[in-house]
């Protein structure tokens, strides 16, 4: 979950800025969290309240804090947001997959990670491409916590998408897409020729795009695999108000990292 918050801020400066090199500064004060960050937090902090088995409790988690915090939202999440629907849109944006990583540290087996996942993606992006976006995310944060190694985790993920990107290629020719489709597979593809958290990081913002959820996605699965350096934690939540601390403070407290 923290690797997300973290891939969410660097990447926030870029994502409608482009910068195709492994060279920038991660943190700096053009850097904020973004609905990625904010909807991951609401998504723990459902999870922690155990309401994810009621449907318009988790809807009343979303609109609780999409209103209270004006972070940017994709224009379809904007008008179920403000609006009074309790019914999912049958999108297929990446929105699924940016905040569904809380569902890795919270399930205890591969079904619980599918049923949690599903129950928390359908209220909004209810169609199968965004059920299936988060669920590979899900399950692949999942493998990476239980030691999978990366061939373990293209294995799984190949099942799905298609894999066969060249870096080179996407830094020259990959361009902004807001969905899953789109950007699930390319996340994957960064991890799995990452070497560590930071080049993960790095690597996913280099190829353009989405970038702050492009970097959210793949780093919720680096982490789990890599770990994550204590400075860039530290510095990463100093982005965040006392409310939203609380969640992050409380969902590490609860020890759900140390399962």
């Amino acid at each position: 979950m923290l690797g997300a918050l973290i891939g969410d801020i660097v990447g926030s400066r870029f994502e409608f800025n482009n910068i195709k090199t492994k060279d920038f500064i991660l943190f700096t004060n053009e850097c904020t969290f973004t609905d990625d960050s904010l909807m991951t937090l609401a998504v723990a902090k459902v999870l922690m309240d155990k309401v994810y088995n009621d449907k318009n409790k988790i809807i009343d988690y979303f609109k609780y804090y999409g209103r209270k915090y004006n972070v940017g939202y994709g224009a379809s999440f904007f008008r179920w947001l403000h609006s009074d629907r309790r019914d999912g849109y049958n999108s297929f944006g990446n929105g699924a997959a940016m905040r569904i990583s809380p569902v890795a540290y919270v399930a205890n087996s591969e079904e619980e990670v599918i049923e949690l996942s599903k129950k928390i993606t359908e209220v909004t992006h209810n169609h199968l491409e965004g059920i299936k976006g988060a669920e590979v995310i899900a399950m692949s944060i999942y493998y990476a916590r239980l030691g999978k190694s990366k061939n373990d985790i293209k294995e799984y993920a190949s099942k799905y998408y298609n894999l066969d990107f060249n870096y080179l290629e996407l830094v020259k020719n990959y361009s902004f897409d807001v969905t899953c489709q789109g950007t699930v597979p390319q996340a994957i593809y960064v991890f799995l020729i990452s070497n560590d958290f930071e080049d993960c990081l790095r690597t996913a913002i280099s190829i353009g795009g989405d970038s702050d959820t492009l970097a959210c996605i793949a780093c919720s699965i680096a982490e789990a695999y890599y770990g994550i350096d204590n400075s860039l934690i530290n510095k990463a939540l100093t982005y965040f108000p006392k409310e939203l601390l609380d969640i992050i403070n409380e969902f590490i407290d609860k020890g759900y990292y140390n399962k």
